[in-house]
């Protein structure tokens, strides 16, 4: 391994980046982010899903010295605290050889003697995430990672164990489940089970509270001997690579937060991290963890109930990449096929279930609580992984999020919800309709209208995107909710009459002269750029009423493409 070093103290050295209220990034210590949480803005992680699983570690922390919340009284001590993170300097103190990276025998997240029956040392792009498994060329780091800071290395560490890949890994030895000197798919790191939820406040502080749920709810449940990693009664090894089968794991929040997916070693110079060891650890499914794992939705799966033969059957609700967070802002904050006051969330059978960090800011909001004012902003963030190849590599990072007032989570707001939501309903329907316009236009040229739809229909997010922001953040300030929705159509409309008229004047002369076409419904249909547009503008009319005349002059049949387009 080289010359050893004593140590690398992830309490005292800085390793984690951080942000400042003032735009400035440093990198900070444990004891000092914890100290610095008021006057910063977030953690800056060197991928999003880096700074998701840092975050966790951090509220594993925070959990663990504050040994609760155990309701919202003490919850609200600490959000009125003026150093509500008090404990965790002799918290940390406490446990201070365990968050030593270099540790000869008990290495913060590793295995000091994990090793494989050749000795092998794998290069660190292993857990280094923006090297993708034989893609080099787009990334920074080419063609593999040689070394790596004892900073650097202690995020992707803690990265790995949330994120990694599956696939074939290397065998350590003692492991009973390693065939041939090879570890086989076993699933990827808890984390990229989920499609991952946070609530951001306005500083690292008021996220880190947000994010900590109180005890006292019905949908979390956490055991008494719910631990992080650092303080499971096991140190994790080579052997016994199971769970002990007496102790009911995942035991809460601190339990997932830190779990053990892989079994890691780093090798080092006195300088610097040069190699891994990187094999399976603790397999976890991811059926029906919605009462232990907070930062995710959840969705029903009869697919899988009929498989498993059980009654209900929850997985995590993935993150699409091509979709904005606004635009699943329903099944984002509320669960779904459930009353609009939400409360069929506790009914058995819902065909989804909301992230519990979103239920708990809503029960923050409610008038029996009232522990934040209506009118607070604060960003539901998703963040989260999408593999590919039988997930063995991370194709896409998913990192978006929604500014909002928390009037929107309020047990009476259901005006202000049913508002936002049909809010994305309107551009939902703006944007078919502008689909449709190029669609047909196409189709008037002779050309396959697939394409310049969709091309269309991103082009009406992509402008959507903004104003949506902007209005939804403005919505708790608003004494009409029904009113604002008005206002947002005419801004929709406003916005996507404006494209299509960009569309209209760059069709070229074999739309003006048109064709007949085939629909589904209603046979051969003469289309030209004229008949289009009539169709377009009735259309958009039709789904953003506040916006459209109170009278057409030219009244026109619903475009028959619409089914087909």
């Amino acid at each position: 391994m080289g010359k050893r070093v004593t140590s690398f103290d992830l309490v005292a050295e800085p390793w984690l980046p951080a942000q400042g209220v003032d735009g400035a990034t440093t990198d900070l210590s444990l004891l000092e982010v914890f100290a610095r949480a008021h006057s910063l803005r977030r953690l800056v992680g060197d991928v999003p899903t880096q700074e998701f699983a840092l975050v966790r570690l951090l509220l594993a922390i925070l959990y663990d010295a504050v040994d609760g919340p155990a309701d919202v009284d003490e919850w609200r001590e600490l959000w009125e605290a003026d150093e509500p993170f008090a404990a965790v300097p002799d918290y940390l103190e406490r446990h201070r050889e365990r968050f030593d990276l270099l540790h000869p025998t008990r290495p913060f997240f590793q295995v000091a003697d994990l090793r494989t029956g050749s000795d092998e040392v794998s290069s660190l792009n292993r857990i280094v995430a923006d090297v993708p498994n034989g893609e080099p060329f787009f990334t920074m780091r080419q063609p593999h990672v040689a070394r790596l800071s004892f900073a650097e290395a202690a995020r992707w560490l803690v990265h790995a164990h949330a994120f990694d890949s599956s696939g074939i890994k290397s065998g350590a030895v003692g492991d009973p489940r390693v065939k041939g000197g090879k570890g086989y798919p076993q699933g990827v790191g808890w984390a990229g089970n989920l499609g991952g939820v946070m609530i951001e406040g306005s500083s690292l502080r008021e996220t880190l509270l947000l994010n900590l749920v109180a005890g006292d709810n019905d949908f979390l449940r956490s055991e008494k001997e719910d631990l992080p990693a650092w303080r499971q009664p096991d140190t994790p090894g080579p052997a016994p690579f199971t769970p002990d089968p007496s102790r009911l794991r995942p035991s809460g929040p601190r339990d997932l937060y830190t779990w053990q997916s892989r079994r890691v070693r780093l090798h080092h110079t006195a300088d610097e991290v040069t190699g891994v060891v990187l094999s399976y650890g603790d397999a976890l499914t991811p059926h029906n963890r919605q009462h232990k794992e907070p930062m995710t939705g959840w969705r029903r799966s009869r697919a899988q109930e009929k498989k498993l033969k059980r009654h209900l059957v929850y997985l995590p609700r993935g993150h699409d990449p091509a979709r904005a967070a606004w635009r699943g802002l329903a099944s984002l904050l509320f669960p779904q096929s459930t009353p609009s006051d939400g409360s069929a969330q506790k009914q058995e059978g819902a065909d989804s279930l909301t992230a519990g960090v979103v239920q708990w800011v809503a029960r923050l909001t409610s008038r029996y609580e009232a522990a934040l004012p209506r009118g607070t902003l604060i960003r539901t963030r998703v963040v989260g992984a999408a593999y590919g190849t039988q997930q063995s590599v991370i194709d896409e990072m998913v990192d978006d999020g929604v500014l909002h007032p928390v009037v929107l989570l309020h047990e009476e707001g259901s005006e202000y919800r049913n508002a936002a939501v049909k809010a994305v309903a309107d551009a939902d329907a703006a944007v078919r309709a502008l689909g449709q316009l190029a669609g047909n236009l196409a189709r008037a040229a002779g050309s396959d209208p697939a394409a310049p739809t969709d091309s269309a229909r991103d082009l009406g997010f992509g402008a959507l995107d903004g104003p949506y922001r902007r209005w939804l953040r403005e919505l708790g300030t608003t004494a009409n909710p029904t009113h604002a929705r008005e206002v947002w159509q005419r801004t929709a409309h406003q916005i996507i009459r404006d494209l299509g008229r960009r569309l209209l004047d760059a069709a070229g002369p074999a739309t003006w002269e048109g064709r007949y076409v085939e629909t589904a419904d209603h046979g051969k249909r003469w289309v030209d750029d004229t008949q289009a547009d009539l169709w377009f503008r009735r259309q958009l009319n039709r789904v953003l009423p506040a916006a459209a005349p109170s009278v057409e002059a030219t009244p026109t049949p619903n475009d028959p493409t619409e089914s087909t387009a």
